[in-house]
């Protein structure tokens, strides 16, 4: 059974989805689910990493894409608190840089 799982709460004016545990192939349906989810009730997504100990392609490929909707949308969809070899993966790829990321700190949540 995949040790995942993907919290919705708000914080301001974000809609904030904390994901903890491993994220890959076998939680990308449950992960996408959670992230259209988001992306459709709120403006302003931001995606909490700080409990995720593991990323793979296909949760980036689901962040990416739920980035893609909500600018389709004219929102914004960010990421904070990434650490470990989230933080690396997030870097390698550039998706940190692509949506904001702030490892650690907290401080990704930059304004829509």
């Amino acid at each position: 059974m995949p040790n995942f799982e993907a919290k919705t709460s708000t914080d301001g004016d974000w809609l904030v989805v904390a994901l903890s545990g491993e994220c890959d192939l076998a939680v990308q349906a449950e992960l996408a689910a959670a992230l259209g989810d988001a992306v459709g009730r709120s403006r302003a997504v931001m995606i909490d990493l700080a409990a995720l100990t593991f990323l793979d392609s296909s949760g980036i490929h689901e962040l990416v894409t739920a980035h893609h909707a909500s600018r389709e949308r004219d929102g914004r969809l960010s990421v904070r608190n990434a650490t470990g070899m989230v933080a690396t993966v997030l870097e390698v790829t550039g998706v940190g840089e692509l949506l904001g990321s702030k490892d650690g700190d907290g401080d990704g949540i930059v304004a829509p």
